[in-house]
């Protein structure tokens, strides 16, 4: 049974968009050695919906240092929601792209990093809302998905419940911010290898580092 690399990250979070191509190349370079999980860790969860406006002013400098530091780009569609918040419609949650990803690790159409990474590429890229319904269907024929059997589980409280779950997860990990990266050498024994955004040279020196370790 090989080792558990498990990546916490949120849909919203703009430092996970930018970890996302190194999170990629690592599950690459991994796919023969480690097993694959993502968790979601509710970044924004609030009784009532809080518009984007609350956040903008933060996100109008902060989307600069991500690109800096990681290179990505973030789309003009999803800026103009950044720099026009009085206009947007937008109220980030991250509860329905939560549900979406465990309805794909559920139906098991592929590697969950892939599909949290294509998440935040809709949103932070396209400028796609991922609080509505219709942000995900690109993705339903790219991993295959039954469009039917999607939009019924997004609906259903059994998978509501599973995405809550894995935000108790992401806290009992006691994860202080996003993007955070673990290997699991055994049922209780859990290594930190990436908190915040970290380049691929490091986490994969970390990761190598562990295995050595647990002789994986």
């Amino acid at each position: 049974m090989k080792p558990l690399l498990i990546y916490c990250y949120d849909a919203y979070c703009g430092w996970c968009y930018g970890f996302s191509p190194v999170i990629k190349k690592i599950a690459e370079t991994f796919k023969d050695r480690l097993d694959f999980e993502v968790l979601s860790g509710g970044m924004i969860i609030t009784e009532k919906p809080v518009a984007i406006a609350a956040t903008a002013t933060y996100i109008q400098s902060a989307y600069k240092r991500v690109e800096e530091y990681s290179g990505i780009t973030f789309g003009k569609d999803y800026l103009w929601h950044i720099f026009n918040p009085e206009e947007s419609d937008w109220f980030p949650s991250s509860e329905k792209p939560s549900i979406a990803l465990c309805i794909f690790k559920e139906l098991h159409a592929g590697n969950p990093v892939e599909f949290a990474a294509d998440m935040q590429y809709a949103l932070h890229y396209e400028g796609r809302d991922l609080t509505d319904d219709e942000a995900y269907r690109h993705l339903l024929d790219k991993y295959k998905i039954n469009v039917d059997t999607f939009y019924k589980l997004l609906k259903s409280e059994t998978f509501k419940e599973k995405a809550y779950y894995e935000f108790s997860l992401v806290k009992q990990l006691k994860v202080q911010g996003f993007p955070a990266v673990f290997i699991q050498g055994s049922e209780l024994k859990f290594y930190l290898v990436a908190q915040g955004f970290t380049d691929y040279e490091t986490v994969n020196q970390h990761i190598e580092n562990v295995l050595k370790e647990i002789g994986a």
